[in-house]
């Protein structure tokens, strides 16, 4: 009994990253404690980074776990971004219809992706590190093409503009502190994403696409399929973190979401999935999500210059794939 439910605790993709972000808190605990990292208004302030990431990476997750990468989804928080902006405050349309516009582009480049992927049978890597490239260049030249410039603003005077901020980029006031509405998209995102893996048929598919693409097929797994819908996942969610960037700043810049993918990609690692697909879970990138955040913030309150920022990424991805590594030898052992 005991070594079964030892064996199911290790199993846990999460595991490494609960270790991880515990040990995350208790260091800025201790070095910036004192210096707002445990108060209300500091927890606001890492759950709001935390959450953006957060959205993009539970999508991340799902195509990773199926076997995937998706590069562009950072060059498409720009893209869909700057389209709605433009839409609403150069054209004059509804913010709704430009938002769905902005969403509709979106899921025929994620379409797109998942397609030339499946059908060529090139890496994920290769193609949308194209798409990445292409995306963002036509983004620029595009806007400068139209407005002149790479950055607009002026969407807080569109009309429907305060509505969707209420949905989008207001403040829940708890113990006196604005925490961010991203924060309950973030954990909504999550919640719908569990599930999914967890209960759903459509879940057990991406774990098969993901382990053994050839097997999925021949018990009947529509594996091409599956990624292309993933593949147009991760774009929704880069479309949904552009769409509470672009409410929150009042306008969008066509750099907007640069190095995302790559930020989105390490908290999911982190989270204990593997970069060979098949294993791990949203959970998990949740937890990768709220390291990042923490990470970024911790390091402002403890009056460490943020250029060091990226060295503590980088060290964390490292210390997650051999925390992780040590866990899965551990759960192979207990299976033994």
């Amino acid at each position: 009994m005991k070594k079964g439910m030892l064996r199911r605790i290790l199993n846990r993709p999460e595991l490494g990253a609960l270790g991880g972000a515990i040990a995350v808190w208790l260091f800025f605990a201790v070095i910036a404690g004192d210096q707002g990292f445990l108060t209300l208004r500091g927890t606001a302030t890492y759950l709001k980074v935390a959450s953006q990431l957060g959205i993009l990476a539970v999508a991340v997750s799902l195509l990773m776990i199926g076997g995937e990468f998706d590069l562009s989804v950072g060059s498409m928080i720009g893209l869909t971004g700057m389209t709605m902006t433009i839409l609403a405050v150069e054209f004059g349309m509804p913010i709704i219809l430009s938002m769905l516009i902005a969403l509709v582009l979106a899921l025929v480049i994620g379409f797109l992706n998942g397609y030339i992927v499946v059908r060529t049978g090139l890496p994920s890597f290769i193609v949308t590190l194209g798409t990445l490239f292409i995306i963002r260049g036509f983004t620029i030249g595009t806007t400068r093409l139209v407005i002149g410039r790479t950055q607009l603003g002026g969407l807080n005077e569109v009309p429907g503009y305060r509505t969707i901020e209420l949905l989008l980029a207001s403040d829940i006031t708890l113990g006196g502190v604005g925490f961010s509405v991203s924060i309950v998209w973030w954990l909504a995102t999550a919640t719908v994403v569990t599930y999914i893996l967890m209960c759903t048929r459509f879940g057990n598919w991406i774990f098969g696409a993901g382990g053994s693409s050839d097997t999925a097929r021949m018990i009947g797994v529509p594996v091409q399929r599956v990624k292309i819908i993933l593949f147009m996942l991760t774009a929704a969610a880069a479309w949904l973190v552009a769409m509470i960037q672009a409410i929150s700043f009042d306008g969008s810049d066509v750099l907007r979401g640069q190095q995302r993918e790559f930020f989105a990609i390490i908290a999911v690692v982190i989270g204990g999935t593997l970069l060979t697909g098949g294993y791990g879970s949203a959970i998990g990138a949740v937890l990768g999500a709220l390291i990042f955040g923490m990470v970024r913030q911790g390091i402002v309150f403890a009056g460490v210059d943020a250029d060091w920022f990226q060295l503590f990424m980088g060290s964390m991805l490292l210390l997650a794939v051999l925390v992780n590594n040590f866990f899965r030898m551990k759960a192979s052992e207990a299976r033994n």
